[in-house]
This record gives C-alpha cells, sequence and structure tokens, in this order.
C-alpha cells in the first residue's frame, strides 16, 4: 500500500464529503482500489469488511472500528449497501452491538442506535455475486436522516428488544421482532459468549447481538430517493 500521507484527510464539512461521495459514483472498486494502492481480494468470504473499508478510505473517514460515527466531526455515519440490478438490498443492514447488560436509564434518545442513525451517508454497491469483485461499481450517495415517523417506528422497534434484553428474554429474540429493527447473534463462531440477564435475573451467557436495519426499510427508502 502507498504512504498513508496519500490518503485523503477527513472532509472539512457536508458538501465536501458529498462531493467525495459523488466522484465515487460509476467507478469500479478494481478502479478505486488502484488509486490508493491496494489489492482487490477474490472474493468477500475472508475480507467481509473490505468494501467498507474501501469507500471510508477514500471518503477519509476517522472513526474505524470505534463506536463513533464514521464521521463523527460532522456527525454523520457511513453505511455501505449492496443491491441487485434493480437497485434493492440485497442484505441487512448493520448498525451497532446490541447492549445485553447495564440497560438501566437508556432510553431511545440517548441510544447508540439513534446516535448511528441520526445521519447516515447510504452508498449502494453492486452486490451481484455473478459479478467479479473488482468490476462492481460504487452507486450515487445518498446522505440522510430519519423523518419524524421513520424516527417514531424505529424507537417503537427499539423499545420492544430492549425491553426483552432487560427482562431476560434475549434468547427468544428472532429477527421476526421489530418492523424496521432486527437483533441478530453477531460473532465469529458459537463459542465467541458474552454476558447477558437470564428470565430470573441471574447472569447467563449467550451469543453478541447487533442491531440490524431490516430490509423492509432500506429498501423502501432507496427506492424513494433514487425513484426506482
Amino acid at each position: 500500500m502507498n504512504s498513508p500521507a496519500l490518503l485523503p484527510t477527513p472532509p472539512q464539512d457536508e458538501a465536501e464529503l458529498l462531493q467525495r461521495a459523488q466522484l465515487l459514483a460509476g467507478q469500479t472498486f478494481a478502479a478505486l482500489a488502484a488509486q490508493l494502492g491496494l489489492a482487490v481480494p477474490a472474493n468477500l468470504k475472508r475480507d467481509k469488511g473490505w468494501v467498507g473499508m474501501l469507500i471510508e478510505l477514500h471518503l477519509g473517514a476517522s472513526a474505524g472500528s470505534k463506536a463513533e460515527q464514521d464521521f463523527a466531526h460532522l456527525g454523520i455515519e457511513l453505511k455501505t449497501i449492496p443491491v441487485d440490478a434493480q437497485g434493492k438490498p440485497l442484505e441487512t443492514t448493520f448498525v451497532c452491538v446490541a447492549p445485553l447488560t447495564g440497560n438501566s436509564g437508556v432510553t431511545w434518545e440517548t441510544s447508540h442506535v439513534r446516535h448511528k442513525l441520526a445521519r447516515v451517508l447510504w452508498i449502494p454497491i453492486e452486490g451481484d455475486r455473478a459479478l467479479p469483485l473488482a468490476e462492481r461499481r460504487v452507486g450515487s450517495p445518498l446522505l440522510w436522516h430519519p423523518s419524524e415517523e421513520e424516527d417514531q417506528q424505529l424507537r417503537e422497534d427499539w423499545e420492544e428488544l430492549m425491553d426483552m434484553i432487560v427482562l431476560g428474554q434475549v434468547d427468544r429474540i428472532t429477527a421476526r421482532h421489530g418492523a424496521w429493527l432486527q437483533i441478530r447473534p453477531k460473532a465469529a463462531n458459537s463459542k465467541a459468549l458474552t454476558e447477558a440477564i437470564g428470565e430470573h435475573g441471574e447472569p447467563i451467557m449467550t451469543l453478541p447481538r447487533g442491531f440490524y436495519l431490516k430490509k423492509s426499510f432500506t429498501g423502501p427508502l432507496l427506492a424513494r430517493h433514487f425513484l426506482l
């Protein structure tokens, strides 16, 4: 890889971030990787976060794997979203890790989920697995923040899911709970356990969980803004 000095610095404002994102639209992963001196992996089986990292580097994101927003100084989170040829999302979108303990006093207003979704720069990317990774292209960006109605539905989903966690029902949560927001296990393997609360208030060990946005939310969101 080239010297880090050649990597873009964080954008100074929202307009610069959006301009950078618009310059990526239509470019292949191969072209974007070559500009940074990166090799394109054969596939994403072992490099799941590679595309997100590639986009982050081009845009000058600073958060890395930290819990804050990708562009914390602008209050903006970056989300790449694989889509099919019709522009429909191919998978759910990870938001953040779900806290399974220490949740007393946490409200929707102070939650990590709401913080992450306050302003999102959505970047659709070609996700058709029949296309070689190097040939897939980046789509046009969308800078979004939730409307009152969207915020209300996300709040209701979050409160339903957090109530189940606090009441010791974490192992009863399925992907069907929540209209737009869901909780799913998020672990490299079945041995990576974390502490949670059982039905009688006792400590239990379970798989880590993550909050994800369902395709039933991101699909209509992209369709509205891109007139699909």
